[in-house]
């Protein structure tokens, strides 16, 4: 063996040595199973500039995981419920002509994060990883959640598939979308409900806090590449999965977080289309 080689095949070694350990599969399973799923939905979000709704949706997360501790139930279940019901009601309320969505969401998330923090006080024993909900835990993820993740993340790609023309239409030109008798009002508080289930499916991998990020980050790299919407697609699926994969294996090298070591190599990705996007501009 030559002493160029030695390297490469030390470096081959260690990848074996980190796909020994369950808690790595299961995390890259999970994270390429999210990466594919939040690209998608990425796209609406940046089409739909509905950026600071998935921030407001994310943390309005920790309500339910509050609640879950609280009732001694999943607290991934309780969430979804909470998730869902505040993404409607910031998508109904911001309807209203005096108030706008950006108020509704600025009502919303401290009132969820309020809820949260009461359902903690009311606990007895409370017992749940809270630093990992918030940051995400690579270790926290069991093949249980895989199954979670991959029946919701599967609803939300079919689902979203479905309605593929409709969204798309509603994301490019909405008058033109209603007068044509389409359900605009539908539409959105669909969109709504699955940027919310994205959310919640994604906490342990990539945290609350965090994965209002890769709800983003991915969609508006493409973005700067093309316009065209197929080509958008499926470079904000190329940037999630190199997202999410890249990032946990630094992680796992470099002794980091795994949620925000994902999110920041995203952001690198982001920073790197967007001088490719100034150039061919």
């Amino acid at each position: 063996m030559t002493r160029n080689a030695q390297p490469v095949f030390a470096a081959i070694k260690t990848m074996i040595d980190m796909f020994s350990f369950e808690f790595m599969r299961n995390a890259f399973l999970a994270g390429m199973m999210l990466g594919f799923v939040l690209a998608v939905v990425s796209f609406f979000v940046v089409l739909r500039r509905l950026s600071f709704i998935g921030v407001g949706v994310a943390h309005s997360a920790f309500g339910g995981v509050a609640l879950g501790a609280l009732l001694g139930v999943s607290p991934t279940w309780t969430a979804i419920g909470f998730a869902v019901v505040v993404s409607n009601a910031i998508g109904y309320i911001g309807k209203e002509e005096r108030i706008s969505t950006d108020t509704a969401i600025g009502i919303f998330f401290p009132l969820a994060m309020a809820l949260g923090v009461i359902f903690i006080g009311m606990s007895a024993h409370y017992n749940v990883d809270l630093f990992g909900y918030l940051f995400g835990n690579i270790l926290a993820i069991t093949r249980q959640d895989l199954i979670v993740i991959a029946v919701l993340g599967g609803l939300v790609l079919l689902s979203t598939k479905i309605f593929f023309k409709e969204l798309l239409f509603v994301a490019y030109d909405r008058e033109v979308a209603f007068v044509s008798g389409m359900p605009v009002a539908f539409l959105d508080h669909f969109l709504l409900t699955i940027l919310a289930l994205s959310v919640v499916i994604s906490m342990k991998i990539i945290g609350i806090i965090l994965v209002s990020a890769l709800l983003v980050i991915p969609g508006a790299a493409a973005s700067q590449v093309t316009r065209r919407y197929n080509t958008m697609i499926a470079l904000s699926i190329f940037f999630a999965l190199v997202s999410t994969a890249g990032g946990l294996i630094i992680s796992y090298f470099a002794n980091l977080p795994s949620g925000a070591t994902i999110v920041a190599l995203a952001s690198i990705i982001f920073f790197i289309a967007f001088g490719v996007g100034q150039v061919r501009r």
